[in-house]
């Protein structure tokens, strides 16, 4: 099997696209979503979140759920606001948030290689998240959600997808957040070969997001091809996963910051001092945004500190103890604050980089929190250096932005 292949995609026509275009499924709430499809009977999320449809309160893992789901896909599809393309096609896909601009290929992209970690992961999965997944590919016979990869340097398939882009568009909707989505269909038959050996040349390629749709991609596949040969001829549309596959040199990854409730029983004065035993501390007037790695802010009692870690405590030799994310934990959240497991301790919080420093300042000035920490953001060197450990990153390491939208193109499995 190839790593990666063309597909026939289900996609909006073009007159619809505008239409359709929904944010990612798991970044808004059910009431969010519902306000966002009201007065939209062909918004994407009546098939992404299909409780929408359903009474409130409605349990989200519900079979009626599922089942709505599908009902949903197949209305639109019979009312020709998506249609199925005659041909297995790449697609280059270009997103646009201010003046970040990255432009990736739309593939799907082999299981059996991610379940020998030629696709690398960097982060472990929740059952129950997974599960989901698993029974909305299963109900709607489709994976609607596109897995966020990462290739290393190849030229000429950003040649390729650069000259792709320089033609007219076969969609080009801006969302409601401001961000600009693109589409062109690649259907030259010598770039999709060259596309095709370029990424089979290549040791690995890498997830960003989207490691529970992965996971249940794979989980589907290998219920679907259980005590059969079907599965094993390089030709099944199960065997692979919708993919959107960006060059790591245009990723923006941006901070994921901490905010505590409580300083651990210390005063300010104390908790100052117990950091000084690791860092050096700089008080300074405005927002300390960290601009290099071992840097923090920190915001505490209506200042902002820059905090220093020393060289000492820096491991050189240790891909994931060495991220910014696991020097604050190891060196300050766990010794300092006694919070060992900031996956399931009540008394931090994440705040994305996308909402600013502002927000920091804001969870800690109402009295909710104690002290907030602004992050240097992990690189995708550093991202790719924990997968190709085969190590697992700490959890919330990466903020990636712009997101994908959700419905421009989905994988039919057929």
């Amino acid at each position: 099997m190839s790593l990666i292949r063309p597909f026939a995609a289900l996609r909006p026509t073009p007159e619809h696209a505008d239409d359709v275009v929904a944010p990612p499924y798991d970044v808004l709430s059910v009431r969010e979503a519902r306000q966002r499809a009201n007065g939209r009977p062909w918004s994407f999320l009546h098939i992404s979140r299909p409780e929408i449809d359903l009474p409130e309160n409605t349990d989200p893992y519900d079979p009626a759920v599922y089942a709505k789901g599908a009902e949903n896909l197949d209305r639109m599809i019979d009312a020709n606001v998506l249609m199925r393309d005659p041909d297995a096609y790449y697609y280059v896909y270009r997103l646009t948030m201010g003046a970040h601009v990255q432009t990736g290929l739309v593939a799907v992209a082999s299981v059996p290689d991610y379940d020998i970690n030629r696709i690398r992961k960097h982060e472990f999965t929740r059952p129950v998240k997974e599960d989901d997944r698993v029974r909305q590919i299963e109900a709607l016979q489709a994976q609607t959600g596109p897995v966020f990869l990462v290739y290393p340097e190849a030229a000429q398939i950003d040649a390729i997808l650069a000259r792709t882009a320089a033609g007219r568009p076969e969609y080009d909707v801006t969302a409601d957040d401001g961000v600009r989505h693109q589409i062109w269909v690649l259907r030259n038959a010598d770039a999709i070969a060259a596309i095709t050996a370029g990424f089979d040349a290549m040791d690995a390629i890498y997830i960003a997001d989207g490691h529970h749709r992965s996971a249940a991609a794979s989980r589907v596949y290998h219920a679907t091809c259980s005590g059969s040969d079907e599965c094993h001829t390089g030709n099944e549309s199960a065997g692979y996963f919708l993919s959107v596959i960006f060059p790591h040199h245009e990723m923006q990854i941006l901070d994921y910051n901490r905010v505590i409730t409580d300083l651990h029983g210390l005063d300010g004065e104390s908790f100052l001092a117990r950091i000084a035993e690791r860092f050096d501390i700089e008080s300074v007037d405005g927002a300390c945004k960290p601009t290099k790695h071992a840097e923090f802010g920190m915001y505490l009692g209506g200042s902002w500190y820059r905090l220093t870690l020393r060289a000492e405590h820096i491991p050189g030799d240790d891909p994931v103890a060495s991220l910014d994310v696991s020097l604050l934990q190891n060196n300050l959240i766990d010794p300092i604050l006694a919070i060992e497991d900031p996956r399931r301790d009540k008394r931090i919080d994440f705040v994305g980089g996308i909402r600013g420093l502002g927000e920091l300042e804001k969870r800690v000035d109402s009295g909710e929190m104690a002290v907030a920490f602004a992050l240097y953001p992990t690189t995708m060197e550093a991202l790719m250096a924990v997968a190709d450990a085969n190590e697992v990153m700490p959890p919330k390491s990466t903020w990636f932005e712009p997101k994908l939208a959700d419905g421009l193109l989905s994988h039919m499995l057929d």
